[in-house]
Order: C-alpha cells, then sequence, then structure tokens
C-alpha cells in the first residue's frame, strides 16, 4: 500500500511514517502543506493519503479543503482525516459527496495501533471509518426521540455501523451471531424510518446523517463545495 502523508507536526509525521512501514506499507511522501500534499498526490498516485485537518498558513481546514480537492482531481482517492479534537462537521463534508474511501479519526487513535492500521486498510478498500468519538457525540446529541426506543443493544450495533464496521465485525465485538446483528439493523432502520440497507458506506452516511439531525435513506448525498 502506497501512502502519502500531509502532517506539519514532524514528530507525528515521522512517528507515522515509521509505524506505517513497520505494517509492511510504502509511505511515498511526507509533506507539511495542502499544495505540497497535493503536488505529491499527482506525482505517486497513492493507493490512499493521511491528511491533518489543520495545516499551514492558517492551521483552520486547510486540510479538508485538500482532501477534497485530491478526492475530486483522482477519482474518489481515498482518504484518512487526522484531528486533534472532534469537529463534526468535517465527518459530514467528508461523506457528502457519496462515495466510499473515508476516515475521520483523532490523533489519539494513532496509539492504538491495531485499530488504526484496521481503519487505513478499511479505508484504502473503499470502506468507510469515523472516530467513536465523534458517533458517541452524536449519539448524545439526540435525547427524545426515536433513537430512545431503541434497546441497548441495538444502540451498540448503531455506534459501531456508524462508525464504519461491517456486519461481521459487529457480530465478532458484541459476540453475537450475524443472524442477529442483521436483526438488530433490521430494527433500528425500521425505528428510525430508513431504508434498509447493506451497502457499507451508504449505510454509514444514512446513519450519520440522521444522527446530526437530517434522516434521509441511503444514496448519494448532495455535494458542498466549501467545509465552512
Amino acid at each position: 500500500m502506497r501512502i502519502v502523508i500531509a502532517e506539519d507536526n514532524v514528530l507525528l509525521s515521522s512517528g507515522l511514517e515509521l509505524l506505517l512501514a513497520a505494517k509492511g506499507c510504502e509511505v511515498a511522501a511526507v509533506v507539511g502543506d495542502g499544495e505540497a500534499f497535493l503536488d505529491a498526490v499527482a506525482e505517486h498516485r497513492p493507493d490512499i493519503a493521511i491528511v491533518d485537518v489543520r495545516l499551514p498558513p492558517s492551521f483552520r481546514d486547510e486540510g479538508i479543503h485538500a482532501a477534497l480537492r485530491a478526492r475530486r482531481e483522482h477519482g474518489a482517492l481515498p482518504i484518512l482525516v487526522l484531528s486533534q479534537y472532534v469537529e463534526r462537521e468535517y465527518a459530514g463534508e467528508l461523506l457528502s459527496d457519496g462515495r466510499g474511501g473515508i476516515g475521520y479519526l483523532l490523533k489519539d487513535r494513532i496509539g492504538r495501533v491495531a485499530e488504526f492500521v484496521d481503519a487505513l486498510h478499511r479505508v484504502a478498500a473503499g470502506g468507510t471509518a469515523m472516530d467513536p468519538e465523534v458517533v458517541a457525540q452524536l449519539l448524545a446529541r439526540r435525547a427524545g426521540d426515536p433513537l430512545d426506543t431503541l434497546t441497548p443493544r441495538e444502540r451498540e450495533s448503531l455506534a459501531l455501523m456508524a462508525q464504519g464496521h461491517d456486519n461481521a465485525t459487529i457480530a465478532e465485538r458484541m459476540r453475537i451471531s450475524d443472524n442477529a446483528v442483521h436483526k438488530h439493523i433490521g430494527n433500528i432502520f425500521a425505528k428510525l424510518g430508513l431504508a434498509p440497507d447493506d451497502s457499507g458506506h451508504r449505510r454509514v452516511r444514512a446513519v450519520l446523517a440522521y444522527l446530526d439531525g437530517t434522516p434521509r435513506a441511503p444514496g448519494p448525498g448532495p455535494r458542498r463545495g466549501d467545509p465552512r
């Protein structure tokens, strides 16, 4: 797997490079700003890119802008975005083009090497990986609505589904059968008024859209021009 990294923190980028090399990945380039990232993507054509949300010069959302532009210009390039803090609007923006190959993780997640590498491979394969903390905050915001009708096991299934896990992984983590997961998910979609869908990324988009207060059936979403 060939990777381009856009991260201005030298210690973090060096640590990422060593970690990925130890896992058999090839880091084609490490850059520190959005323009250099776009140039590196055009030159190396990586399988996936890892991008910090905040890059020079303003350290606001240059990384998000660069990531979205790279996906427009390079055929939905898989992107794993890293952020120091939970910034929910970025999760929705990244998912808004209706295509897979997107991840949004807090930087603390890198220290959990197995989880981080699993997310990286899932995104590179066209899947979705959302940070559990983002999902937890979305769940916490929606008290007093149809989420209250979900059983504890259905809420647990919903959280794992929103993070981008497939049915087999949900079954493994919850220590239940595949049939039980399928039943939980069917109940969730029925109770939340969402169209049933097992197509991975579209399912994640539908669930996150609901949790963020704008429920809609799975399908291609509108493209928005600016993250802010």
